[in-house]
């Protein structure tokens, strides 16, 4: 996902704060360039299932 320079860091960790929460992403990579813009990497959270062993 690409980013504005005109994007305060407070509206853009609002924003990626709002993908964690609601849709279930987790940062895996920001990257900013010279001209302020900045470019996101965020992948689906994932969750590991535990086996259960029944009687314990």
């Amino acid at each position: 996902m690409r980013l504005d320079r005109t994007l305060s860091r407070n509206a853009v960790r609002q924003l990626l704060t709002e993908h964690a929460e609601y849709g279930g992403w987790e940062l895996q990579r920001l990257r900013r360039y010279r001209d302020g813009t900045r470019e996101v990497w965020i992948r689906r959270k994932v969750v590991r299932a535990r086996a259960t062993v029944p009687g314990s």
